[in-house]
């Protein structure tokens, strides 16, 4: 699929392609026909995102799926913004150059294919989309976490994480950017952080309860019935118990675990997350979703990291250590 659509629009690089399409699905919904009736009725789950940023996502998503560039590229910023494809490297820092890859593929989009977001978490300040692209885009489904800041309604940052090995990790590696020039920076320092002081307050001691390989701080940040999804490992844990036996057994294996810090907090007082850095390692950044109750005690918590970095014998090996005894 990805070698046919390089092969219809030969001024687009793969890699380009590729970025271009997981920027436009974060902000994407499906208003067309052809494509409508494969979308969820339901929509996407906003429980924990407040009015205004819901509105502000499903109508990009509308101006998107109209494959009007205007009208979707007029929901992003022209005076600040950075879109950074946080698993190839790609990274757009102008509105124009953003605008320019999306009218040269945007109207060879298939009509069958689909984009549509299944969570939505934050405020109108900064938030965090989880969304799919379905497989008739590039050849195989794609499930992303984007961070996305806002300002005055507009777009000022975005990055798409998702998973290599769910892509394909051979193909994920021949579109990757080469280490020595993959971005280190994704725009964080120039829009600062938004997010209320209670957000910020969870999302560091979780982080610093993962960093220290602390598994039972951590656990105690959790609801008694919450639920932990790695989407990378395809494992989900339900109940605070579940979860302190899950970290106590695999935090130090896990990219998320030891060493790591913080980029960037998006989000509201319902829940957000945290993207997050790990200087040195072979998994070297990711984002980790959370949702709050009305105590700020984590309910539910959602991670995607670039599996195809690492061998098969490093995921089974995280697997095994998740496996309850």
């Amino acid at each position: 699929m990805l070698q046919q659509l390089a092969d219809d629009m030969t001024h687009v690089t793969r890699r380009g392609l590729l970025a271009g399409g997981a920027a436009a699905v974060a902000l994407t919904t499906l208003s067309n026909p052809a494509v409508a009736d494969s979308v969820p009725d339901s929509g996407p789950d906003g429980s924990h995102a407040t009015p205004e940023l819901r509105r502000l996502v499903t109508s990009t998503f509308r101006d998107k799926t109209s494959r009007n560039v205007d009208r979707f590229l007029a929901h992003f910023s022209r005076h600040l913004m950075t879109y950074t494809d946080g698993t190839l490297g790609s990274q757009f820092r102008t509105w124009q150059t953003l605008y320019d890859l999306f009218a040269q593929f945007m109207p060879g989009w298939p009509a069958t294919g689909r984009s549509y977001p299944t969570r939505i978490i934050g405020d109108a300040r900064s938030g965090i989309v989880l969304f799919t692209d379905s497989p008739e885009l590039f050849g195989s489904e794609l499930r992303i976490i984007a961070p996305i800041d806002f300002r005055d309604g507009k777009i000022v940052r975005e990055v798409d994480y998702w998973d290599g090995r769910h892509f394909g990790a051979a193909a994920t590696g021949k579109l990757r950017t080469p280490k020595d020039q993959f971005p280190t920076n994704f725009g964080e320092g120039t829009v600062g952080e938004q997010s209320p002081p209670v957000l910020r307050q969870i999302t560091s001691a979780l982080a610093t309860a993962f960093a220290a390989g602390d598994a039972a701080g951590a656990a105690e940040l959790f609801t008694v019935d919450a639920a932990f999804e790695d989407l990378t490992l395809h494992t989900t844990v339900v109940g605070q118990p579940a979860i302190r036996a899950f970290l106590s057994q695999s935090l130090d294996l896990l990219p998320y675990g030891p060493g790591t810090s913080i980029r960037h907090v998006v989000g509201g007082v319902q829940g957000g997350g945290y993207e997050w850095t790990r200087k040195g390692a072979t998994v070297d950044h990711g984002i980790v979703a959370v949702e709050l109750d009305r105590q700020a005690r984590v309910s539910r918590l959602t991670t995607v990291w670039d599996g195809s970095l690492v061998d098969d014998a490093t995921i089974t090996a995280m697997l095994v250590a998740s496996i309850e005894r």
